[in-house]
């Protein structure tokens, strides 16, 4: 194993969240193990835009301009585009985090496609996460943590042995 710009922990800190006993995949990613912005932040700031929208559309000045019937029109429009911008920064957020993670991925566990790993559909690795759970549960870290997830991975490649085979002859073709 070469040395990554990001730990095994830091990564998994990124894409998942742990509350004693179990392991989730983040709906946002994290970028604050990786030296950026928290997801707590993104996450208080996507609350914040609706509240700033209410507040500039339905204060006293601009509500009198208006009326009632069109701000609420305005209301909704504008509802519905920042739904869009934190659809869009969201994805922006987490396209961000796996592009950043993935080399160093990569150093640890060359053969396994981060993307299978967090993937909400059909997977070889669908299981990951409570892998991971049961490693947190057990309180290893570092090496002990990569020894575990490498054996995991082994255990999750031959339960899925088909699904392994089926998606190997479709890249074939």
């Amino acid at each position: 194993m070469e040395p990554s710009d990001y730990t095994l922990n830091e990564i998994l800190a990124s894409i998942s969240t742990y509350k004693k006993p179990k392991a989730k995949k983040r709906l946002i990613f994290d970028q604050a193990p990786l030296g950026g912005i928290g997801s707590k932040w993104l996450i208080s700031f996507f609350f914040l835009l609706p509240l700033i929208e209410y507040a500039g559309i339905f204060n006293p000045f601009i509500f009198g301009m208006l009326g009632i019937a069109q701000a609420i029109i305005f209301y909704v429009i504008f509802f519905s585009m920042i739904m869009i911008l934190i659809f869009a920064l969201s994805f922006i957020n987490n396209t961000k985090v796996i592009r950043q993670i993935t080399p160093s991925w990569q150093n640890y566990f060359p053969t396994i496609d981060i993307d299978l790993i967090l993937s909400s559909g059909a997977s070889p690795y669908k299981d990951f996460f409570k892998h991971y759970s049961v490693a947190l549960n057990k309180g290893l870290k570092n090496d002990a943590l990569y020894q575990y997830l490498q054996e995991a991975f082994i255990l999750m490649q031959e339960e899925n042995k088909d699904l392994l085979e089926a998606m190997a002859k479709k890249r074939e073709r």
